[in-house]
């Protein structure tokens, strides 16, 4: 089969200290200190060997993320801007669907010709924080698409427990082809629906909800403050298309935060009371933490969702003073997130179809990875086998 093969050379900074477990694996903790000159390409790849507990899917959509977008950039000395967990080379892509073609002797929830997205980190089940409940801080875990085979390929392997049935969704569409579009969204959604409702611990219906960013995990966190009953819902995106497309999918006001100060706008919309709940979406906290700091109502909250290996200037009076909390929030799995969100999708509560703004063919992955660097399209899919 063919795959889009990521591969880097492996090269740590003179300044970042490669642990024994980082040696002994081959992962990176902090991809961006360690892999160097990446490239990608789209090649032959051996097809997906299928465990008994494992089940074949042939990749219907896969969407790119902006960690997609982070290993095609690099820094000035040829670094990738993903701080993350990877090990290379390997297949990327981890947001997908696809249909069921084969099951592993031992899986009993799945058949051959289901529907189904499927979580993208792969959590044991055995360490301590997985036995607490806290399968996306798991010590023994390996990423689809960032450390094992992902799905910007015509075939992957994937263990079936990470897999969520998404038949649903092309039931209400009505359409197989659109399950499948909408159905690969549903892992940066529960990104966001993890970050709202599990980490900050959601907001009660009326309360005023900002988002900086109107990226795709931005754009999906608008559509489920929406379905959540936000009283206001007040966007920051510097782009002219994902401004468009956050008016489409919830936001009451959208602006380009160039052309204003973000907490003096968020002040008059709340009559100087501040936000309830507010998302950093855009990854550059430095910029974002002190605006939100600004604006932020007693008891608010402030999720971090944006990825950006850098400290950040806080003004703890703030939070004090203002009984705020900061909470970060990482992946996607647990808690009911994934079924939670396919549920919304499948009853129209959340529409996630306009995020969708461009699709392109396997042999043109690296060209559409290349223009997601636009920062300009909501959520851009590959099709794999179309």
């Amino acid at each position: 089969m063919k795959g889009l093969v990521l591969d880097a050379k492996w090269e740590p900074k003179a300044d970042y200290a490669v642990s024994d477990w980082e040696k002994q694996t081959g992962k990176a903790i902090t991809g961006s200190s360690v892999w160097r000159y990446p490239k990608m390409e789209v090649k032959e790849w051996p097809d997906p060997k299928l465990g008994p507990t494992d089940v074949l899917v042939e990749v219907k959509a896969c969407g790119v993320c902006g960690s997609d977008i982070h290993f095609y950039e690099t820094d000035e000395d040829d670094y990738i801007l993903y701080p993350g967990l990877t090990k290379f080379p390997t297949i990327t892509g981890h947001e997908f669907s696809g249909k069921v073609v084969e099951i592993g002797k031992d899986v009993t929830t799945l058949k051959a010709g289901d529907l189904v997205t499927a979580e993208e980190m792969v959590w044991c089940g055995f360490c301590t924080p997985c036995r607490n409940g806290f399968p996306n801080h798991c010590v023994n875990l390996e990423e689809i698409g960032f450390t094992i085979p992902g799905a910007f390929a015509n075939y992957m392997a994937v263990p079936a427990k990470l897999c969520w049935k998404i038949d649903s969704i092309a039931e209400h569409f009505g359409s197989e082809e659109l399950g499948y579009e909408v159905g690969a969204l549903s892992e940066p959604t529960s990104v966001s629906y993890n970050a709202l409702f599990e980490r900050g611990g959601g907001f009660r219906p009326g309360h005023f909800f900002a988002v900086f960013g109107a990226g795709p995990i931005g754009l999906a966190a608008i559509g489920l403050a929406y379905a959540a009953g936000a009283g206001k819902i007040v966007a920051f995106e510097i782009s002219d298309q994902r401004r468009d497309l956050a008016k489409k999918i919830g936001a009451d006001f959208v602006y380009d935060p160039r052309d204003v100060i973000p907490h003096e706008v968020l002040m008059e919309h709340s009559k100087g009371e501040g936000f309830d709940f507010m998302c950093e979406a855009a990854g550059v906290p430095g910029i974002v933490i002190p605006e939100m700091e600004k604006a932020l109502a007693i008891n608010g909250k402030i999720v971090i969702i944006g990825r950006a290996a850098q400290l950040v200037p806080m003004y703890l009076e703030t939070l004090q003073v203002r009984r705020g909390q900061v909470f970060g929030s990482q992946g996607h799995s647990g808690h009911g997130n994934f079924p939670n969100v396919i549920r919304m999708v499948a009853s129209g509560k959340l529409d996630l179809k306009p995020i969708i703004t461009a699709w392109y063919s396997l042999e043109q992955t690296v060209e559409a990875i290349a223009k997601s660097g636009d920062r300009a399209d909501g959520k851009i899919l590959v099709k794999p086998n179309q």
